[in-house]
């Protein structure tokens, strides 16, 4: 089956991400108040709950735009009030691991909603130097990208921990679906939930 199928592919990626945030952060939350807000480490953000204060907050402002856009809302005037006017919002995990949740929760409904045939539409957001016109597509793939990207930063920075950095790729393959069991029953998702149209 071949309909949808562009779609499909990133509505499995929003689950991915909010899988791999979901593991991820269960490991963080094993480090201790003074290890997650350390800023003495080596990375492009130089701490733990820096780095993922900036992934939360980054998903947040990309997901609202798609959501404005899909509404036919134009960009939030004033995005950097909204999403960065504090550095780094959320200074314990929990606190930043529910904001996460809310936010993947925000993104995999988003893209339910879509098919193919409305991925050329075009999002606006505005930039402090610029307006930014990409279509749904290159922006939730760029999303996407970016969350892996500074994922795999944290996952780098927790090997200086006493917290062993978790398993991250274990989400695609048919084969490995024993070893994310316990993360989709934590999630309150089910294999066939997730992968539904996608063989």
């Amino acid at each position: 089956m071949t309909e949808n199928r562009l779609a499909r592919h990133l509505r499995a990626g929003a689950y991915n991400n909010a899988w791999a945030n979901h593991r991820l952060l269960r490991a963080c939350s094993e480090l201790d108040q003074e290890a997650f807000a350390a800023t003495d480490r080596t990375s492009f953000f130089p701490g733990i709950g820096l780095t993922l204060n900036h992934l939360v907050t980054a998903q947040q402002f990309y997901v609202d735009a798609l959501w404005r856009q899909a509404r036919g809302q134009p960009p939030h005037p004033d995005y950097r009030a909204a999403f960065f006017a504090v550095p780094a919002p959320y200074a314990t995990c929990a606190a930043l691991w529910q904001a996460q949740r809310d936010s993947d929760a925000q993104l995999i409904a988003y893209c339910d909603t879509l098919t193919d045939a409305v991925l050329d539409e075009e999002v606006t957001i505005l930039r402090p130097d610029q307006v930014q016109r990409d279509t749904r597509e290159r922006l939730l793939v760029h999303l996407l990208q970016h969350q892996v990207h500074h994922r795999g930063q944290v996952h780098a920075m927790l090997a200086g921990t006493d917290v062993a950095p978790p398993q991250l790729d274990e989400f695609y393959a048919s084969g490995e679906a024993p070893l994310r069991a316990q993360d989709f029953a934590e999630l309150g998702w089910t294999e066939e939930q997730v992968w539904q149209g996608l063989r």
